[in-house]
């Protein structure tokens, strides 16, 4: 494993364990696909604890009735993101 994995893994069953517990109760609400825990976990795999929780957090913002809707994946490292 990893250090990043090593890292990450707490977070990530975290948000496995709302999606599994959680989710399913509360009424379906994210603007994008793929969802925004989704998103998270990807993020923070993909591009670590401190850039991964950065995006995640863009991303929460954003996801309201003002912001943004529809595809949206994790930015490839060097990418500009729309956020």
């Amino acid at each position: 494993m990893k250090a990043r994995q090593i890292v990450t893994l707490p977070f990530v069953l975290l948000i496995r364990f709302y999606q599994i517990a959680i989710s399913p109760i509360l009424p379906s609400a994210c603007r994008y696909s793929p969802t925004c825990s989704q998103y998270t976990i990807e993020a923070l795999q993909k591009r670590g604890l401190l850039t991964g929780s950065w995006l995640a957090i863009k991303r929460i913002v954003s996801c309201n009735p003002w912001g943004g809707r529809g595809y949206d994946p994790v930015p490839e490292k060097g990418c500009a993101h729309k956020h």
